[in-house]
């Protein structure tokens, strides 16, 4: 599954293979034909077809019939046609930059398949955009996935790492490394589309986490049936963050500044307690000391089994699986991590 800009490419790259092909059966037949049927040597065969193609306008080596000037002039045509449309995609290939673009897509391929543990951000309108300058403040390692020709031109303007393709077909999703990805983030303009793209990346990685958009409430039940993780809808979220901003602005400024990870020297962040590698698995926050040792502030504690404890108290017990949710600076944050996970610092992932 080839994206256009590729199938340009890949045309582009078939029809002069084709071209010079043709141009050696061209040159093969003449020499052939001078060497078994005019009976030259085969030097003067070659050679003679040379100078035939190349119409530089030299004579005859040795003096030909009426057959074997039919012939000539049928060389000198098929020579003229075959050079003609190779120079002509030649010259199309330098003046459109089709050159610069086969390298530029090899570079992108090599790029992601050397992805690993990255998101997949399907869909590069307003909310993806949006989506992308927030990935790429926390140094997210992402790709973008979109059909449209411009909004792909845009995203690799950007610097992004970017893949033209329908994002609901499993060949795509297993180009971007669907089975290597941590999150897919379907912001699709369609509700069907999400839906599908959900379905598709549950299938192929089942432990990749999906994000879905969606516009009515209706499309929010199906993409949490169909697996999604999270299902945001713009309108809905954009209302409720209007009328806190309109009646708490303060509260919504804070958890602005917190929640984006652009100009904020505060930030929230979630840590995965792995039993394997924390060694406070079975004490309380108190004893752990968490506050003290990395002065980042423990808000909330989410149960393995999905128990949301908001505001633990210092006798909250941290237990395996546990996903502290925490507020501080980015040093403080980096920090909290190693204090938790000393033996694999990237995951969870600490802020910028």
């Amino acid at each position: 599954m080839y994206s256009t800009l590729e199938q340009k490419y890949q045309r582009l790259q078939k029809d002069l293979r084709n071209g010079v092909i043709a141009l050696g059966g061209i040159f093969c037949t003449g020499t052939l034909w001078y060497w078994q049927v005019e009976k030259w040597s085969l030097l003067d065969a070659a050679y003679m077809t040379v100078i035939t193609l190349a119409t530089v306008g030299y004579g005859e080596l040795q003096p030909l019939g009426q057959r074997g000037r039919m012939f000539t002039i049928w060389l000198i045509l098929m020579g003229v046609i075959v050079i003609g449309f190779i120079v002509n995609r030649f010259t199309e290939a330098l003046i459109e930059g089709y050159f610069q673009e086969g390298a530029r897509i090899r570079q992108q391929r090599r790029l992601v398949d050397s992805l690993i543990g990255h998101y997949i951000l399907c869909g590069f309108g307003r909310i993806g955009r949006q989506i992308a300058l927030e990935f790429q403040a926390e140094n997210i390692p992402f790709v973008v996935i979109d059909s449209a020709v411009p909004s792909v031109e845009a995203a690799l303007a950007l610097g992004y790492t970017a893949v033209q393709g329908d994002a609901t077909l499993d060949e795509i999703l297993l180009n971007v490394g669907i089975d290597r990805a941590i999150c897919i983030v379907a912001a699709l303009p369609s509700d069907a589309e999400n839906l599908y793209t959900v379905l598709s990346a549950k299938t192929l990685n089942p432990k990749v986490r999906a994000i879905a958009r969606a516009t009515t409430e209706e499309a929010v039940k199906k993409l949490q049936r169909g697996g999604a993780d999270a299902v945001v809808s713009p309108y809905i979220t954009g209302g409720k963050r209007m009328a806190a901003a309109a009646l708490r602005p303060q509260v919504m400024d804070f958890l602005d500044g917190v929640l984006t990870g652009t100009d904020s020297s505060f930030y929230m962040e979630e840590y995965l307690i792995d039993p394997k590698t924390c060694v406070y698995v079975g004490q309380t926050l108190r004893n752990a000391k968490l506050r003290s040792q990395s002065g980042a502030l423990v808000l909330a504690v989410r149960r393995a089994g999905g128990t949301l404890i908001v505001g633990p108290t210092g006798d909250t017990a941290i237990e395996g699986g546990d996903m502290l949710i925490c507020l501080g600076t980015a040093e403080q944050l980096r920090t909290l991590n190693q204090i938790l996970s000393p033996l694999s610092f990237r995951l969870p992932r600490p802020p910028k």
